[in-house]
């Protein structure tokens, strides 16, 4: 009977968190009130951020590592003490709605990961059920729509919105907000975007895929040039006639798509392929050599992005590790956020218990080079063992001998 009454509070619970019945968001933007657009022109570096997307847009190189970076960093899973708090937070995390279209921890973390690495901070909202008996929902907040200034203490933070667009006003409840900064400078509360140092090497890419572009659409696309050199005075007489008539007939027999005509002309007429006696210029050095510099910054290996670039057994594995270092880093700026939004969320359930974030393995690969790694160990305390026996026999027996 017990068990049936906490079923049906769960189920209520998750109706709740469907159905709205959710606290107000405060960060989110207004669009009716007035001076919305001045506001949307940014409160966190909205002109710098913009650039950033416009890099990912321009760029599909740079956009598909950070969705793989994304998706290599993996799934986790909550681990709690009390079994209630278990069970809670499995269901919490399955099923908690993340904006208006998204349900899961995931999902919000992967948007949350997803504009940390892009603009070098990322925010989120925790909203609470109206009967104060839990998290309801998740909120990605744009960071136009927040304010992050420092507190009055070198290690505090304040967070302020514009509801009019003018104004900065503090937000009442900064204990749902979460906020994140990439690598900040020493003294700063923003962080640095992963894309930073890049809008000058993808200027540079862009201006020779363009140059490429219009190189091909020049010589790609054939263009004819037609010189007629009129002989005696009867062709010099009539030259314009007969230039114009010419003329007409290769206009005649170019646009006739669909079928093949041949253009017949008496006298000097001289027909070449205009720009065919130039050499397009080489751009895979110059290219390659952009690529590196934006591989290198953004960390990952030029396998994992399709570039078929020489490379070693020997290198490939030691780029993995530097990967999994890389990806580490990414894990332990998540677990605060995942642990702060579990422990609020068993808080406000009035559930206790320790809670510790288990990450799944990157790969299969990860999982074997970790299993040989833990049989070296074994292996290794068992020669110890071994040698430890070995020693203190023989230590006995030298003082046996001594007492002798």
């Amino acid at each position: 009977m017990q068990r049936w009454k906490w079923s049906w509070k769960k189920k209520k619970d998750s109706e709740e968190m469907g159905r709205g019945y959710t606290a107000a968001v405060q960060t989110g933007p207004i669009k009716g009130r007035p001076f919305y657009q001045l506001e949307q022109a940014g409160m966190m570096d909205a002109g710098e951020n913009q650039l950033f997307d416009q890099i990912r847009q321009a760029v599909p190189l740079v956009d598909a590592s950070i969705n793989k970076i994304i998706r290599l960093v993996g799934g986790f899973e909550v681990i709690c003490s009390n079994k209630e708090g278990q069970r809670e937070l499995d269901e919490f995390c399955a099923q908690v709605p993340v904006g208006a279209s998204s349900v899961g921890l995931t999902q919000f973390l992967y948007c949350y990961l997803d504009n940390l690495l892009t603009y070098g901070n990322a925010a989120g909202e925790m909203i609470p059920l109206r009967n104060g008996e839990g998290i309801g929902a998740l909120y990605n907040v744009p960071l136009s729509c927040l304010k992050v200034k420092q507190g009055e203490t070198p290690v505090g933070v304040d967070f302020f919105t514009c509801t009019d667009g003018v104004k900065e006003y503090p937000i009442a409840h900064p204990e749902r907000i979460l906020f994140t900064a990439l690598n900040p400078k020493a003294g700063e509360i923003k962080g640095r975007s992963l894309l930073s140092g890049l809008p000058f090497i993808s200027s540079i890419l862009l201006n020779i895929y363009q140059a490429i572009g219009q190189n091909f659409e020049r010589m790609g696309n054939l263009r004819f040039a037609v010189t007629y050199n009129p002989q005696g005075n009867i062709d010099g007489a009539y030259a314009r006639e007969i230039a114009q008539d010419m003329a007409r007939q290769w206009a005649d027999t170019m646009h006739d798509s669909g079928r093949v005509k041949d253009f017949i002309a008496v006298g000097d007429v001289n027909i070449r392929v205009i720009g065919a006696d130039n050499q397009i210029i080489d751009t895979q050095v110059p290219v390659r050599q952009m690529l590196e510099q934006i591989v290198a910054k953004l960390g990952l290996p030029p396998f994992i992005l399709g570039l078929s670039w020489s490379t070693t057994e020997r290198m490939s594995q030691q780029q993995a590790e530097i990967l999994a270092s890389e990806l580490e880093s990414y894990r332990e700026l998540l677990n605060s956020v995942i642990l702060r939004i579990c422990r609020y969320h068993l808080n406000q359930k009035g559930i206790g218990g320790t809670i510790r974030v288990n990450w799944k393995h990157v790969s299969i690969t990860d999982e074997v080079e970790q299993a040989r790694a833990q049989l070296l160990r074994m292996q290794a305390k068992e020669i110890e063992k071994k040698l430890e026996k070995e020693y203190g026999e023989k230590a006995e027996e030298e003082e046996h001998h001594g007492e002798l």
